[in-house]
């Protein structure tokens, strides 16, 4: 157990340095560092597909969407990047949607969400739209020009915690019915890249998306 937990820290240290080496030193790093991400996801999705019994042209056809969709996540987050505080804004949302979820959930417990993934919770839910609206109050203390407290945004931060509580049920979904635990091996601790981005790869689409057009 001991050993488990100290693989998954190393790894999210390893994996957090890589992260903010490649988007705060220079575009181009950071262009290959998502094309990379989204590559290993695809070949992870890849991998599930085959595990869940479908016919062959069904799982092509998933094949197919699942590289449409993320190279889509590919370029709009590579355009979002044009914006940094944007970008790491968003990005900040899904890690407290995340965290809420986790900390709340495990707290307050109570009745399940869904069959789905047993070890969501209602109260769980409720965390991850709570927290979500944490880094806009951390934002606002440092530009409160661009992050000004308001109805629009407090929704942003709620669409984008729904997005991302979806992505994981969904990759999760995927994972039932495939029959395996993680989505990969590649990251010791963790699993897969999947299993670290579920939710991320919805959320942050949808929010560049939503800033975009209000």
């Amino acid at each position: 157990m001991t050993s488990e937990l100290t693989k998954r820290i190393f790894t999210s240290i390893v994996l957090i340095g890589i992260f903010l080496f490649c988007f705060f030193i220079h575009a181009y790093f950071f262009y290959v560092f998502i094309i990379i991400v989204s590559f290993i996801s695809l070949i992870e999705l890849n991998n599930i597909f085959k595990k869940i019994k479908l016919k062959k042209s069904l799982i092509n056809l998933s094949i197919f969407f699942s590289f449409i969709y993320l190279s889509f996540f590919a370029f709009i987050v590579s355009y979002g990047y044009h914006q940094k505080n944007l970008l790491f804004f968003l990005l900040l949302v899904c890690i407290f949607s995340d965290i809420g979820g986790y900390i709340i959930g495990k707290i307050v417990r109570g009745r399940k969400l869904t069959k789905i993934s047993p070890n969501k919770t209602i109260s769980g839910s409720i965390g991850s739209f709570f927290f979500s609206t944490i880094p806009l109050f951390i934002f606002n203390i440092y530009d409160t020009n661009q992050y000004p407290i308001g109805i629009l945004i407090f929704l942003l931060c709620l669409t984008v915690s729904l997005a991302c509580q979806i992505g994981d049920l969904f990759i999760s979904y995927l994972k039932r019915k495939a029959k395996v635990k993680d989505t990969g091996n590649i990251l010791p601790g963790h699993g897969g890249f999947l299993d670290r981005i579920d939710g991320i790869i919805l959320a942050v689409p949808v929010g560049i998306i939503g800033i975009i057009i209000f």
